[in-house]
């Protein structure tokens, strides 16, 4: 039987486009480079295989008693609510005697934005147009879920206080406004050089038409997702030490 450390499988949303499955690959490689010996295995919930049950239940086969799955999402909608839960409880029906902690998402949990992912985002801007920008848009994939675009809010209110400039929230689908929009808004007010912060983890269809769009509108520069950063690496280790314990928790 396997013993140490419990593995670790990420979660993540999965995309047809290929290089959103290497963005997951190359931060499951930068989470065990921060943590040698840690099993750290990817998976998809479409498009992309393999699913996490079956990399579940290829742990159980293995030996292992434990497990802990780190959703690779910034809101806990319905994906977090629905989907990673019923892929777990998939593998526990077929593997009992392994436990399984599902962590919180990587983005705002119990309404604390962690600084972490602020300064993921802050290297980010910072690697495309370091102190060239007098106003922010936020621009997330868009969710009908209205507490989860709460959340996106909230990490717009930390980074406006954080730069000590305007940050507004925008959408690449699901709920206005759209980042075209956002941009046009706040160059409209007065801002003259206005940025944009990627809230997304991977490159793909939604991350290049915010990007084509808000160029269009008149932003500056506009960051490249969290992908691998130092920083996003080590928010995934703090969720994995938050529930790390024995007892099965979806």
């Amino acid at each position: 039987m396997a013993g140490g450390a419990p593995p670790v499988v990420l979660v993540a949303h999965g995309s047809r486009d290929p290089r959103a499955a290497e963005a997951t690959r190359a931060l499951a490689r930068a989470v065990s480079a921060a943590r040698p010996g840690l099993q750290v295995l990817s998976s998809w919930l479409d498009h992309t295989e393999p699913g996490p049950t079956e990399v579940l239940r290829g742990l159980a086969a293995a030996g292992h008693r434990r497990a802990v799955v780190v959703p690779l999402l910034l809101t806990a909608a319905y994906h977090r609510r629905v989907d990673i839960p019923a892929a777990v409880a998939a593998a526990t029906r077929a593997a009992p005697t392994l436990a399984v902690r599902v962590t919180d998402v990587l983005g705002p949990a119990g309404g604390a934005v962690d600084p972490l992912l602020l300064a993921g985002l802050r290297r980010r801007l910072g690697q495309v147009g370091p102190g060239r920008f007098d106003a922010l848009v936020l621009a997330a994939a868009g969710t009908r879920d209205a507490r989860a675009r709460g959340s996106v809010g909230r990490v717009a209110d930390a980074l406006s206080a954080d730069f000590g400039m305007p940050c507004r929230v925008s959408y690449a689908s699901a709920a206005p406004p759209a980042t075209d929009a956002a941009v046009s808004r706040l160059r409209e007010a007065g801002a003259s050089r206005v940025a944009v912060a990627a809230y997304f983890l991977a490159p793909g269809l939604f991350y290049d038409a915010v990007a084509e769009a808000a160029l269009a509108a008149g932003a500056v520069t506009v960051a490249t997702p969290l992908t691998d950063a130092p920083e996003l690496a080590g928010l995934v280790l703090r969720r994995v030490d938050e529930h790390s314990g024995l007892s099965p928790t979806v």
